[in-house]
């Protein structure tokens, strides 16, 4: 009778093992992709980014102009709600996206900062180097947004 119930024992042990080993089995999870829903959001919130980045060129050319009252004016109006958007949006992508969407975003507005400051002070050699660094920046950020087609 012990012999019986050791062996009992040592298969019942053996079918436990079995069935905690095999069951439970974890499923692939798909990689995250974009909604429809959150592309379109994001496709609001990139209207104003892609309208500041074709109105760059006005930038340039008040920086050529030497005409430092107005290009300080155009970083704080017309580009005044750049960094709001970029944010969003930033936030808005997939999680191995965020990061370098956030660095590039923020490298934007150092370079932003950096004009205002180069025309603050009428330094044309800086304010040209950093409009250069802002627009390689924003291209970068462009390239990492989504589109639905």
């Amino acid at each position: 009778m012990k012999l019986l119930r050791a062996i009992f024992s040592v298969v019942l042990a053996v079918v436990a093992t079995v069935l905690v080993a095999c069951g439970g089995a974890t499923e692939a999870k798909a990689p995250p992709t974009y909604t429809p829903d959150t592309i379109a959001a994001i496709e609001r919130y990139m209207t104003p980014i892609t309208t500041a980045r074709s109105r760059m060129d006005e930038l340039e050319t008040l920086i050529e102009k030497e005409n430092w009252i107005f290009a300080r004016n155009f970083i704080h109006g017309p580009l005044g709600q750049l960094r709001g958007s970029m944010s969003y949006v930033s936030r808005s992508l997939l999680p191995n996206d965020q990061p370098e969407a956030t660095k590039a975003a923020d490298e934007v507005f150092q370079h932003l900062n950096n004009i205002d400051s180069a025309a603050k002070e009428r330094n044309y050699p800086l304010a040209r180097q950093q409009y250069q660094e802002a627009l390689k920046d924003f291209d970068a950020f462009l390239k990492l947004i989504p589109s639905q087609s």
